[in-house]
């Protein structure tokens, strides 16, 4: 018996049934990240593919990508910071 009340044998069953539900849990978890990477890696193969169909259609893809950035921002924080580059444009002349 141990400071428990618990036979040592039961305790280690115990232990290493606890151990291998974490190790199960972990490996789940570490399947579903590799999983979803390489379902990341996937859409940016998509992402590319469509950025080469662009650029050959025409369009210019670094212009491309900062309207895509655009359109995640705030019209307002847009506004004001076209509005601070006109001021710095026009203090220097441009």
């Amino acid at each position: 018996m141990n400071d428990t009340g618990m036979d040592a044998d039961v305790v280690d069953q115990v232990g290493e049934a606890n151990y291998r539900v974490t190790a199960n849990e972990l490996r789940q978890f570490v399947e579903r990240i590799e999983r979803l990477d390489a379902e990341k890696k996937d859409l940016a193969e998509q992402q590319k593919e469509v950025m080469a169909e662009a650029k050959g259609r025409g369009y210019d893809t670094k212009v491309l990508r900062k309207v895509i950035a655009l359109r995640k921002r705030d019209k307002d924080d847009i506004a004001e910071e076209e509005a601070v580059m006109e001021m710095y444009k026009e203090a220097l002349g441009m």
